[in-house]
């Protein structure tokens, strides 16, 4: 059966067996993945648990779609989450971490996310530094408008405004890039 399968048959009878054979499916490349970003087997182990818990109780709130992509956001943000735990700060991504995931062997998935990564942080830093430290912070960091607010001496309206222009702005840039590398 294909994971959407499995889904339907979950999402239909509440099930947990379809459930378990779809997570069974991904454990190994869950292990992976978290392996790239944790570094140790053990803690590795502890994390793929972790997940499998989060996406029991996740799927009972909507459904998705894309299982493999959003099992990998899943274990991604997992992994990110427990090491800024650990150091106090953001991880960065690597090379080896994002080719822990190619949706097809053969594909050009790798490339084309190292591509729009080189070019996100490119963009970024085209940013001005109020918009860039904003984005930075909402986004990557998953900084609440106050924790910003608090953090950067901005008012609650300058860092909406800093991170709605930064989007847009750093959306703008790199559709840009694609537009040229396109031609």
């Amino acid at each position: 059966m294909t994971d959407q399968e499995l889904l339907e048959r979950y999402y239909d009878s509440r099930e947990n067996d379809w459930l378990g054979i779809l997570l069974q499916r991904y454990t190994l490349l869950l292990l992976g993945v978290c392996m790239k970003y944790l570094k140790e087997e053990e803690e590795a182990r502890d994390c793929v648990q972790q997940i499998f818990v989060k996406v029991i109780t996740e799927l009972g709130k909507y459904r998705v779609v894309y299982f493999k992509s959003w099992i990998y956001t899943i274990a991604r943000n997992h992994c990110l989450m427990k090491l800024r735990d650990q150091h106090g700060h953001p991880a960065e991504l690597s090379d080896a971490m994002l080719a822990a995931w190619d949706d097809e062997p053969g594909s050009n998935r790798h490339w084309e996310k190292e591509q729009w990564l080189e070019w996100m942080g490119q963009s970024l830093d085209e940013l001005g530094k109020e918009q860039k430290l904003c984005v930075i912070l909402f986004y990557l960091q998953k900084r609440s408008y106050q924790d910003i607010a608090t953090e950067t001496g901005f008012t609650l309206m300058q860092v909406k405004s800093h991170i709605q222009n930064g989007k847009r702005n750093l959306k703008l840039l790199m559709e840009k890039r694609a537009r040229k590398k396109a031609n």
